[in-house]
């Protein structure tokens, strides 16, 4: 399988070193939307989805002003799934199955982009974002990414073990090289991806951590305003740095044989590109 390292959405939050660690308080942090793009040799399948052309399109509906304003969004054609794919040489056509790893705006953004597409999601997930049950669950989550009733297929029964992980399975209708690793603490259903490349594994942990920092194997460390971030937006901090504390262990245990990243991080996503 072929791999792809999409950034799908930049970000530009006020804060900049607080936020990404780079030298200067005044100037705005830079992050990104990571997004993997796989092909399979019968289809290709999307990691997340970033923001989406219709956030281009109308932007305050599609991700919400308050949210914007943030993480201080920067829209462009160009950076959307489907533009990048197209500039691949590729059919967006051919996406026929989007794994998310949750369904925060940033990631489930551009699923109407691709109608057609299975989206494999934790049940967990799918519930809080479709049928959510408090307030906070209802403002995180964007009725309007999901009304054209995208098609769901959820997963909620144990897996096996991976690297330390429980409960890791595969997916409907999708080669056993590309896994769900259960990463709750985010989001309830929050997870990672993994997928196995034939040259060593990739694990896409989503938002389980912003920072590249964070899995230092020596030094682990994150900067004040991303850990107040991070804290901000956890549904479950328990769950949350249990597994932060599982995905330290992993980076530093197996660095040949697991390559760890975070959807945020341009550190993690130039070196991957390299």
């Amino acid at each position: 399988m072929k791999v792809h390292h999409l950034n799908c959405g930049s970000m530009r939050p006020a804060g900049g070193k607080l936020l990404d660690g780079e030298p200067g308080l005044l100037r705005r942090a830079e992050l990104v939307a990571h997004c993997l793009l796989i092909e399979t040799g019968d289809s290709l399948v999307l990691v997340d989805t970033g923001f989406g052309s219709q956030a281009v399109a109308r932007p305050g509906e599609w991700l919400g002003r308050p949210f914007m304003a943030m993480v201080g969004a920067r829209l462009e054609a160009a950076e959307t799934a489907v533009a990048q794919i197209k500039a691949l040489g590729l059919d967006p056509a051919d996406v026929r199955h989007v794994v998310a790893t949750h369904l925060d705006v940033d990631h489930a953004g551009g699923l109407a982009d691709f109608p057609n597409a299975v989206v494999h999601v934790r049940a967990e997930e799918h519930r809080a974002a479709t049928s959510p049950s408090n307030a906070a669950e209802k403002n995180r989550y964007r009725a309007a990414q999901f009304a054209h009733r995208p098609l769901w297929s959820t997963y909620d029964e144990p897996g096996e073990p991976w690297f330390g992980f429980e409960a890791v399975r595969s997916l409907k209708g999708l080669p056993e090289e590309i896994l769900l690793v259960p990463l709750t603490g985010h989001t309830r259903g929050h997870t990672g991806v993994a997928v196995d490349t034939g040259e060593g594994w990739l694990l896409h942990a989503g938002d389980a951590y912003f920072f590249h920092g964070q899995l230092d194997p020596v030094a682990p460390h994150c900067p004040p305003g991303m850990t107040a971030f991070q804290n901000l937006v956890q549904t479950d901090r328990k769950a949350r740095l249990a597994n932060l504390e599982r995905l330290y262990e992993l980076a530093r245990e197996h660095p040949d044989e697991v390559t760890v990243f975070s959807a945020h991080s341009p550190v993690e996503l130039a070196a991957l590109r390299r």
